[in-house]
C-alpha cells in the first residue's frame, strides 16, 4: 500500500524544512531514498535509504552528482558514522532489461528502504512513490531540496562509483572506472569494438543497437534481442 501526501506544504522549499515539518508533526524516524545509476548501459541501479539524526548532523549535503568525488567519499563515511539508520540495494542489468529501468530503480529504493533498522516512519522519497507500508512524499529534485535525500543520494553514488571500479578491473577495454558506465564517446567505441559485456543493459537502445551490428556478437541479430 502507498500512502502519499497529496501535495507538499508552501512552507518545504529549503533543504531540511521537510524533516522539520514532519518532526513537528511527531514523526520520529524520518527516511530519505534515492537511486542512482538509471541513466547507465551497464551494471546495477543502485539505491540509498538515510535516517539521519537531528542530533548529529552532516553539513554540506547536496545532490550527489553537485559533489566531487572525494568530498563524496568523506560525505559518506559521515553519513555511515552518524546516521540513525542506513541502506544500499542494488538491481542488476538482467533485472533491468526485464522489468524495465524505472521499475527496477523503485525496487531498488524500496529495498533499501526495507534494509533500515530501526525502521523509518516516515518515508521522502525522490521524485517517485514506492510501494511500502509506510506514508510517504516524493520530491520533484529531492535530493536538491531535503537532507535525507540527499544523503541517499550520496550513499548510493559512491557505493555504485566503488562497483564501477571493481567491475573495471574484469572489464578493463572498456573504461568503467572512468565514465561509470554512462553513454560517452570512449565507452560507445569500446562497445562497437568489442560488443557489450553480460553485464551491460541490453534494453537500453545504444547496446541493444551496437549488439545487433558489432563484429565481436555477429551482424545483425535481431532474433536474440526481439523479445527485449
Amino acid at each position: 500500500m502507498v500512502r502519499a501526501l497529496k501535495s507538499e506544504p508552501r512552507a518545504w522549499k529549503c533543504l531540511g524544512a521537510h524533516e522539520d515539518e514532519l518532526r513537528a508533526r511527531g514523526y520520529r524516524r524520518i527516511a530519505g531514498a534515492d537511486e542512482v545509476g538509471r541513466g547507465s548501459l551497464f551494471g546495477a541501479v543502485v539505491a540509498g535509504a538515510v535516517i539521519l539524526s537531528p542530533e548529529a548532523p552532516v553539513r554540506g549535503l547536496n545532490d550527489s552528482k553537485q559533489i566531487d568525488p572525494e568530498r563524496r567519499e568523506v560525505l559518506a563515511e559521515r553519513i555511515r558514522e552518524r546516521a540513525v539508520s542506513w541502506a544500499v540495494a542494488a538491481v542488476d542489468a538482467a533485472t533491468i532489461d526485464r522489468i524495465n529501468i524505472y521499475e527496477a530503480s523503485r525496487l531498488a529504493m524500496k529495498q533499501a528502504v526495507e534494509q533500515l533498522t530501526p525502521a523509518a516512519d516516515f518515508l521522502l522519497v525522490d521524485a517517485v512513490p514506492l510501494h511500502v507500508q509506510l506514508p510517504q512524499q516524493p520530491l520533484v529534485q529531492g535530493d536538491e531540496r531535503c537532507h535525507a535525500i540527499a544523503a541517499a543520494s550520496i550513499l548510493a553514488k559512491v557505493y555504485r562509483d566503488q562497483m564501477m571500479r571493481e567491475w573495471d578491473k574484469f572489464y578493463p577495454e572498456y573504461g568503467l572506472a572512468n565514465h561509470k558506465g554512462y553513454h560517452c564517446p570512449e565507452h560507445m567505441n569500446a562497445l562497437q569494438r568489442l560488443g557489450p559485456t553480460p553485464l551491460h543493459r541490453m534494453s537500453f537502445e545504444p547496446v541493444r543497437r551496437v549488439a545487433m551490428y558489432s563484429p565481436a556478437t555477429g551482424y545483425r541479430q535481431m532474433e536474440m534481442f526481439a523479445a527485449v
